[in-house]
């Protein structure tokens, strides 16, 4: 079934192309014997269907990449290698940041920087961070009511909006946040509105405390606007998912807490305004879950040395 889907693939078969992702998210390991066919075909997008590739399959991108024969997809190959997130992939990365290939002039990042597309980041002091879970859970939009203290926004007016407000001392809460080293509650509030068109930062603490951050900058094309109510729903956890790449930012009940999201456009790890480096993903909240909001997504991080959590938004 996998070899005919890959057949397909490599003519363009968008059908097939689809199927291969709903594995990749459900159980990648499926693909791992079939992706050198893959390779074979030049079937190299979306990067994400090489998520479990073996070091067999890492070698010959690494090789072809090194050997220079098509820089004019060098940016398809490096994103793969960061989402196979292998050893290999790593450490070739590391070098070509130093030492860029043939074509790396066309691109607009450095090498190393392609690790953020699959998930991971390297440190000041050199060592590799997972900025994703390997754990996930839905979650569900309940009904939610407005506090009549509730703070507004300084920009806009419109009520913020209570995007996650959960506690780690739910095991499963704890599950999904592991990678980010919270411990205690943790409430992020946004502007709905706003966030939209940058990314909004808060100040949070493990008493559950949230505070917007007078640094955040509003963007010259913002513009004047006018109080919108935010969602009339909060999101509350659900059932855990069967793998952590079954966020969706498209579909009804993608929402997720923890695991991996799903970019609607390049990845966008917020930057920590404390320290400045890249904030671990918490979760995705799709408008496909909101009554009055069709597209777009929202995107959840969290800087827990620095007490610092943001929202930014994307749509097609």
């Amino acid at each position: 079934m996998v070899e005919e889907l890959i057949q397909k693939a490599a003519v363009e078969d968008d059908n097939a192309i689809e199927e291969l992702c709903q594995i990749a998210d459900t159980d990648p390991g499926r693909l791992t014997p079939h992706l050198g066919s893959l390779l074979d075909r030049d079937v190299l997008w979306p990067a994400k269907l090489y998520r479990s590739a073996d070091a067999d399959v890492v070698r010959r991108v690494i090789e072809r990449i090194d050997g220079g024969r098509t820089p004019e997809r060098l940016n398809h190959l490096l994103v793969i290698l960061a989402h196979t997130a292998h050893p290999l992939a790593e450490s070739a990365l590391r070098r070509w940041s130093t030492q860029p290939p043939a074509g790396a002039d066309e691109l607009h990042i450095n090498a190393l920087s392609y690790a953020r597309e699959g998930g991971w980041t390297v440190g000041p002091d050199g060592s590799r961070r997972d900025l994703c879970g390997s754990t996930a859970y839905q979650l569900v939009m309940r009904n939610a009511t407005r506090r009549a203290d509730s703070p507004i926004c300084p920009w806009c007016a419109s009520l913020l909006w209570a995007a996650l407000e959960v506690d780690t001392a739910e095991p499963a809460v704890g599950a999904a946040l592991t990678h980010t080293g919270w411990s205690g509650r943790l409430l992020i509030e946004t502007c709905h509105l706003c966030a939209c068109y940058t990314t909004l930062y808060s100040q949070v603490t493990p008493a559950g405390a949230a505070t917007w951050w007078t640094g955040n900058t509003r963007p010259s094309y913002l513009g004047s606007t006018t109080p919108e109510d935010p969602p009339a729903v909060a999101p509350a956890l659900g059932p855990a998912r069967p793998s952590p790449y079954r966020a969706s930012a498209w579909d009804r009940g993608g929402s997720t807490l923890g695991g991996w999201p799903d970019w609607i456009q390049d990845a966008e790890h917020a930057d920590c305004p404390g320290c400045g480096q890249l904030m671990d993903y918490v979760g995705l909240i799709g408008g496909a879950d909101f009554d009055d909001y069709g597209e777009g997504a929202y995107y959840l991080h969290l800087r827990q040395p620095c007490g610092f959590a943001a929202v930014n938004y994307q749509q097609s």
